[in-house]
């Protein structure tokens, strides 16, 4: 069956309040959204958040790799469009992995294949800083039905430390505290930071130092109190065997959009089991679609709480209907969501681009 039609459209989705990462604060989603239909009127669609520094890719880059890729494979068998896609996923992970997922949904995924309603557990995020406001954040949070906590650190090691005692003593044992660096720390100060940690409640420690330095991976992973997780060092399989031969790594996070696709993403999360690691999966800069999408795959393939969590971020949803939360679980409804009708989402879009096959 060919690609009939392709569209894109390009959101700057601003936030409910800033997203605080290591790097700065985020205001706003810069995301691409695709969708396919085939000659029948089946719809895929498949999301592209960029947020460089967890992605080569730029998003003026995204856009114009996105319609380039677009022309490529419209009218072309699915099957025959999706080695064309694959094909950039080295220099552009993000990107064709939005192409590639509407594929794969417009193809019937039977990892998108939900027949009844279930929940799927989600952490929450901590964003205050200062101790009353903190407190007050994981009191809502905990009434919520969340049962991890996630804290960003990797700003100053110091404050950091004085930071998660204070969470700790607050907690009390009553909920998971996973901490996340977002490659913010030197190697010394990841060294200092996990030196002056008490581990009591800790799930795990993520990627404190920068992406590239697997040495730093595996010096801060050999003296950790806490297991260690690596996310931004890892884009596809040859990462998750080095994590493993290094020993640089109890979890690996992986996310949809840098794995190229369902099918990808699916087989990392096995070949980190089989290396004898823990998979963690979610992303927290992703709007509804690749939120959805992620919960899909974490309801048979994941054992923790998941980190699709970024839907809940932006003012807009792109779905008719904002997915649900209850008790700390994104609720799945039966069926793929509907998205917002064509013109709400032109009207939402900074720029949109349709390609008709034989145009």
């Amino acid at each position: 069956m060919p690609i009939r039609t392709i569209t894109l459209h390009r959101f700057s989705l601003p936030l409910l309040r800033p997203y605080k990462l290591a790097f700065g604060a985020i205001e706003a989603f810069d995301t691409i959204l695709c969708l396919a239909h085939d000659e029948n009127g089946n719809e895929g669609f498949g999301e592209a958040t960029i947020l460089t520094g967890y992605t080569p890719e730029t998003i003026d880059e995204s856009w114009t790799i996105a319609c380039g890729l677009a022309e490529k494979i419209l009218g072309r068998d699915i099957a025959d469009a999706k080695p064309i896609i694959s094909a950039g996923h080295a220099t552009a992970p993000f990107t064709s992995t939005a192409l590639m997922t509407a594929l794969e949904m417009l193809d019937g995924h039977p990892l998108l294949d939900v027949a009844q309603s279930m929940a799927v557990p989600l952490l929450a995020i901590v964003n205050a800083m200062e101790e009353t406001a903190i407190a007050s954040e994981i009191d809502a949070r905990l009434a919520e039905g969340y049962c991890t906590l996630k804290v960003k650190v990797g700003f100053d090691a110091d404050a950091d430390i004085t930071r998660v005692r204070f969470i700790q003593q607050h907690l009390r044992g009553r909920a998971l505290i996973r901490l996340d660096g977002n490659q913010g720390y030197s190697l010394e100060d990841a060294l200092r930071f996990c030196a002056g940690l008490d581990p009591a409640g800790i799930e795990l420690l993520e990627q404190p130092c920068h992406a590239d330095d697997w040495n730093a991976a595996t010096a801060v992973a050999n003296v950790a109190t806490v297991p260690m997780m690596l996310d931004e060092s890892i884009y596809g399989p040859d990462d998750i065997d080095r994590a493993a031969d290094l020993k640089a790594a109890a979890y690996v996070k992986l996310k949809l959009m840098k794995s190229g696709g369902l099918t990808a993403l699916a087989d990392g999360l096995g070949q980190i089991r089989e290396r004898g690691m823990t998979p963690v999966l979610g992303n927290g800069v992703a709007s509804d679609a690749g939120c959805w999408m992620e919960a899909c795959v974490a309801r048979s393939l994941i054992d923790n709480a998941g980190e699709m969590n970024g839907f809940l971020k932006p003012r807009e949803t792109l779905f008719e209907t904002q997915l649900g939360v209850e008790d700390g679980n994104m609720m799945l409804p039966p069926g793929a969501p509907k998205l917002k009708s064509p013109d709400a989402l032109s009207r939402l879009a900074l720029d949109t681009v349709h390609f008709p096959m034989g145009a």
